[in-house]
C-alpha cells in the first residue's frame, strides 16, 4: 500500500480495459506539448475554496479549466495554495466551496482511487523489496489485468521513460532521477486521463533536474496525456508548461503562456516572481506615453491602463548607451561578472536599473563603480502594471 493510503498513485482505468497507452488524440504539428485547439476540458475548477479551520484560507476562489493534451503547471511561492489545489484534485483534500470536474463528472466526494487520475510525488514511493518492474506493474495487477498485458504495457514504458532492459532491478541500484522515472512509468503505465506531479523534481540535483525537465516534458508530448504540475521553481515551470496559473494568497494572480508572463505580466508579483523586473512609478501620460517621477517621458504600451503605473523592463533588455528611445541617465553603483553576462546596478533619479550586459565581445569594456553612464531600451521591451495589484 501506498504511504500515503490506497494503491499507488492512486486510480486509473476500469480493471481490464486494456486501452493503448500512447493518447491518440490530435495533436499541434509543433509536438511540442501544443494543446490541439477545441482539445476537451479534462479538468474544471469552479469557485474551489479551501479553508483550514476559521481563519485560514489556502485556496480562496480559484476558477480553471485545462484542456486535454495540456501540460499545466501552478506556480507560486511556498504556501500560495498551489499545492492544496493539486491534493483537491487528486482527492487527498476536498474543497469547503466549489466543484471539481474530470471531464463531466464532478469528483468531490470521490476518494483518490474512484478519480482517473495519477499523483507522482516528490518522495518517490518505491517499494524497495519489487524489482522496477513489479513496480510499474503493481497498478495494473492489482486491477487484474492480463498478465500478457501487463509485461507488454511494462516494457513499452521502460522504454518511453528511458529504463529499458532495467525492469529486474531493484529501486537502490538506481540514481534520484531514475528512480523518479520508475515513479512517472508507474503512474503512466495506468493510462490516466490525468497525471498529477507533486514538485517531483524537488529532491535532485540542479544539474539532474535540468535534465528531468526536458525529459518530462518529451514524455508528456509523446503520450499526449494532460499533465498538472506543481512548483516553486518559474525556471521549472517556464521549459516544461504550455500554459501557467501563477498563484499568490489562494488566488490566480496571473494564467498564460510562459511567454505572456514573462513578457506581459499583469501585476507586480507577477513581474517579480517570473524572473527580474526593473520597475518604475509613473504617471499615464497618454497613449503610449507614461510620465516617470523626474518627468522623463517614456514609450511604451498602455493599452488597458491609466492614472498611477509601474512601467516595467526586463534587465536583458535594457542596454548600456542611448541606442534605444527610452533613456535614463546615472551612476554605476555595483557591476558583478555572471558568466554569459554582467550584470550592472546602475542609480537614476527614479531608482536603480539592473542591466545584464552580454559577455559577447571578447575584451569589451564594463564599466566600473561611480561611472556615469546612459541606460535605454526600446518602446516594445517594457510593459505596464497598476499600482494597486490585482487579481485574475
Amino acid at each position: 500500500m501506498d504511504p500515503r493510503g490506497g494503491l499507488p498513485d492512486g486510480g486509473g482505468r476500469a480493471p481490464g480495459a486494456g486501452a493503448a497507452f500512447v493518447d491518440s488524440a490530435p495533436r499541434c504539428a509543433d509536438g511540442g506539448g501544443a494543446v490541439s485547439p477545441g482539445a476537451p476540458i479534462d479538468v474544471r475548477l469552479e469557485n474551489v475554496v479551501k479553508r483550514f479551520g476559521d481563519e485560514v484560507i489556502a485556496v480562496d476562489g480559484v476558477s480553471v479549466e485545462i484542456p486535454h493534451g495540456s501540460f499545466f503547471a501552478l506556480l507560486g511561492p511556498s504556501g500560495c495554495g498551489k499545492t492544496t489545489t493539486l491534493r483537491m484534485i487528486g482527492g487527498f483534500e476536498e474543497p469547503t466551496e466549489g466543484s471539481i470536474y474530470l471531464g463531466d463528472i464532478d469528483v468531490v466526494g470521490l476518494p483518490p482511487y474512484k478519480r482517473n487520475v495519477n499523483t507522482v510525488f516528490q518522495s518517490y514511493a518505491l517499494f524497495p523489496h519489487m524489482t522496477i518492474g513489479e513496480n510499474v506493474a503493481f497498478g495494473l495487477e492489482r486491477r487484474k489485468v492480463d498478465k500478457k498485458e501487463i509485461k507488454g504495457r511494462v516494457l513499452e514504458i521502460l522504454e518511453l521513460v528511458d529504463l529499458k532492459g532495467r525492469e529486474n532491478g531493484k529501486p537502490k541500484q538506481l540514481s534520484g532521477g531514475q528512480q523518479q522515472r520508475v515513479a512517472l512509468a508507474r503512474a503512466l503505465v495506468n493510462t490516466p486521463r490525468v497525471l498529477l506531479l507533486d514538485e517531483p523534481l524537488g529532491a535532485l540535483d540542479l544539474k539532474l533536474r535540468k535534465q528531468m525537465q526536458l525529459e518530462l516534458k518529451r514524455i508528456q508530448a509523446e503520450v499526449g496525456i494532460t499533465f498538472v504540475h506543481v512548483t516553486h521553481d518559474q525556471e521549472e515551470a517556464m521549459t516544461m508548461a504550455d500554459t501557467i496559473a501563477v498563484m499568490n494568497q489562494g488566488k490566480i494572480e496571473q494564467l498564460g503562456t510562459p511567454t505572456e508572463l514573462y513578457e506581459r505580466p499583469k501585476t507586480t508579483f507577477v513581474a517579480n516572481f517570473l524572473g527580474t523586473s526593473n520597475l518604475l512609478d509613473g504617471t499615464v501620460e497618454g497613449p503610449g506615453t507614461v510620465r516617470l517621477a523626474d518627468g522623463t517621458l517614456v514609450q511604451v504600451d498602455t493599452a488597458g491602463s491609466s492614472g498611477h503605473v509601474s512601467i516595467g523592463v526586463r534587465p536583458e533588455k535594457v542596454s548600456l548607451g542611448d541606442a534605444h528611445p527610452n533613456t535614463l541617465s546615472g551612476k554605476v553603483k555595483e557591476s558583478a561578472y555572471i558568466g554569459v553576462a554582467t550584470q550592472v546596478v546602475v542609480t537614476t533619479a527614479v531608482g536603480d536599473v539592473s542591466v545584464f550586459h552580454q559577455n559577447s565581445e571578447a575584451g569589451g569594456l564594463i564599466p566600473a563603480p561611480g561611472d556615469n553612464v546612459t541606460v535605454s531600451w526600446r518602446a516594445d521591451s517594457g510593459f505596464v502594471v497598476n499600482k494597486e495589484r490585482t487579481l485574475g
